[in-house]
């Protein structure tokens, strides 16, 4: 497909970053060139077919280019997080059996080295920035992306090669967490992809018209979402890609580089929406008042309460603060696609009413990872994730378990028989969530038979190893971690009765935690905690009789508490 895109595109911009203040872009015929240069020194360093390949970078067109060249030499792509703890990277490396890792700069390799060096199968390092050879043993060979890169090769010969890759074939392994703890290995085949791909295509094509795309590249390309709707989606749209320079920066970037599609987790639309709201109402005045009307006007129509008197007062929104807002979007947007994690209504009807295409999709990295997404042509509904993509089936099964048949459906994880029976019966992915379709066959997502904690920037976050972490210290008896769909992870705790009644429980806790918090990543990191009234025991229900926390009976208790912890 990429090389295919890169044939008809040629000298047409493709990746931009920003490097020295200003966007600079490597055009197609050169991305297609580098793929094929790194796919043929892949192979000639040792690599073979099936061979798996970490890639630890940020967001940055070598990673799109690392990427695909793995893939092209026959290898398969094993994009880690750049969070990730040496114990993470080490599991990854394990698990994954990895012979190479293609790693961006020295600030990430030093998590990643001591994995590298314990590691029984790990043979090779490539640095896209140079990396220090002194800290890696005489064993593993250290190579520069600069020299692997420059050798000469042929993109027309590395696709008559690519035609031997089938869509069955095992293309990348993405790492999520599992309700044991350990991070599993989702495998996707390239035909996952591609289904992903023309399922997204179909949306585009049919409900927007599909033209010259842009998308903003932000979120961690290691993440599913990203992968195929950041990444490969717009490969097959032939779409430029901008990569964002940081959170901090990016809504100049929107503003500086007018993308037509971006794909973002609810929390990033919270904190723009945040961002709106003040610029708009610190301006005050009309501005203030015209917003309240937008709004006003804009949740009458998503309820059907439309008011004739309204019309004149809507087209005039139109003309001014519309414009205006989407003038700081980039001013061609088409659509914002939000998904990895729930989203509050109240924000998609936000952007609505400002102008905004706002659509809901669902998902898993176990379908590669798009299921179902929201479309015009359908009707908008942000309390649904709207219907399913093209080719991909979805049934309801008799507990209300959300079940998932189609080319997007992994082969199973990575070494892990059993967690791939669990998911994987006939076919049909189960996949622990509970919902119903509406009145036009879109899917509404009512519960989460699994325990896994989904924040809201739609990492999956499993509370079980955290919490046993946590009670292995002394000082702690009892735990429950909280956060599904919030920025971060709060506790409740129960200390160990010896310190229970000592003035300094508090302290004692806090240093307990904080020894736990140096072993996990940043997104298992738990940032405050409250103790708990009483410990949790059988007869206040807050314990099963096999001493298994009842985390909803517990959240009843102390959910005010729990949720008081946050910013408001």
């Amino acid at each position: 497909m990429f090389l295919t895109r890169a044939a008809e595109k040629d000298d047409a911009p493709f990746l931009w970053a920003k490097r020295e203040g200003e966007w600079r872009s490597t055009d197609w015929a050169e991305a297609a060139r580098q793929v094929a240069s790194l796919a043929a020194s892949l192979k000639r360093i040792g690599l073979q077919p099936g061979d798996r390949v970490c890639l630890v970078s940020e967001n940055r067109p070598e990673w799109l280019i690392a990427d695909l060249a793995i893939m092209a030499a026959g290898c398969v792509t094993v994009p880690t997080y750049t969070t990730n703890t040496e114990r993470d990277h080490a599991h990854v490396l394990g698990n994954s059996g990895a012979r190479a890792v293609i790693v961006s700069n020295q600030k990430l390799a030093k998590n990643l080295i001591p994995a590298v060096i314990t590691s029984s199968e790990c043979r090779h390092v490539v640095g896209i920035e140079p990396i220090r050879a002194g800290q890696t043993p005489d064993w593993v060979n250290c190579h520069s992306w600069t020299e692997l890169v420059s050798e000469g090769a042929d993109a027309a010969a590395l696709q008559r090669e690519a035609a031997g890759i089938g869509r069955n074939d095992l293309a990348c392994i993405i790492y999520t967490s599992g309700t044991g703890g350990a991070p599993r290995g989702v495998q996707q085949h390239h035909g996952a992809i591609l289904h992903n791909v023309e399922g997204c295509t179909d949306i585009i094509s049919t409900d927007f018209g599909w033209g010259d795309e842009v998308f903003l590249s932000f979120l961690p390309a290691s993440h599913a979402y990203e992968h195929t709707g950041g990444q490969h989606f717009p490969v097959g749209l032939g779409a430029q890609i901008y990569y964002a320079e940081s959170l901090e920066k990016l809504a100049a970037n929107i503003e500086e580089v007018h993308p037509t599609i971006m794909v973002v987790v609810p929390r990033l639309f919270e904190l723009l929406r945040a961002r709106i709201m003040k610029s708009i109402e610190s301006s005050g005045g009309l501005s203030k008042y015209l917003l309240g009307r937008a709004l006003k006007i804009g949740s009458d129509k998503y309820h059907g309460r439309r008011k004739p008197w309204d019309v004149p007062m809507d087209g005039l929104l139109g003309f001014t603060l519309r414009k205006k807002v989407r003038a700081k979007v980039g001013g061609r947007v088409k659509a914002w696609v939000s998904g990895g994690a729930p989203l509050n209504p109240e924000v998609g009807i936000f952007f609505q009413s400002l102008g905004i295409t706002f659509l809901q999709g669902y998902g898993q990295t176990e379908a590669a990872p798009v299921i179902s997404c929201n479309r015009p042509s359908v009707g908008i509904r942000l309390d649904t994730v709207g219907v399913p993509v093209k080719n991909c089936e979805v049934r309801i099964a008799e507990d209300g378990e959300i079940m998932v048949r189609g080319e997007n459906v992994m082969h199973g994880y990575w070494r892990n028989p059993d967690e791939t029976a669990r998911v994987l019966r006939d076919d049909w992915l189960a996949t622990g969530d509970i919902g119903h379709f509406d009145e036009k066959g879109r899917i509404k997502i009512t519960d989460r038979k699994k325990d896994l904690i989904v924040n809201d920037k739609g990492d999956n976050v499993s509370p079980q190893r955290i919490e046993g972490m946590l009670t292995l210290q002394p000082e702690i008896g009892q735990a429950m971690v909280y956060g599904d769909r919030r920025p971060h992870l709060v506790a409740l705790l129960v200390p160990d009765p010896e310190i229970a009644s000592t003035p300094d429980v508090q302290d004692r806790l806090q240093r307990a935690l904080d020894r736990v918090n140096g072993d996990l990543s940043v997104v298992e990191r738990v940032r405050r905690f409250i103790i708990a009234g009483e410990p949790f025991t059988i007869e206040n229900e807050q314990l099963t009789p096999s001493m298994k926390i009842r985390r909803h009976v517990i959240s009843e208790a102390y959910g005010e508490q729990l949720d008081s912890l946050y910013p408001k």
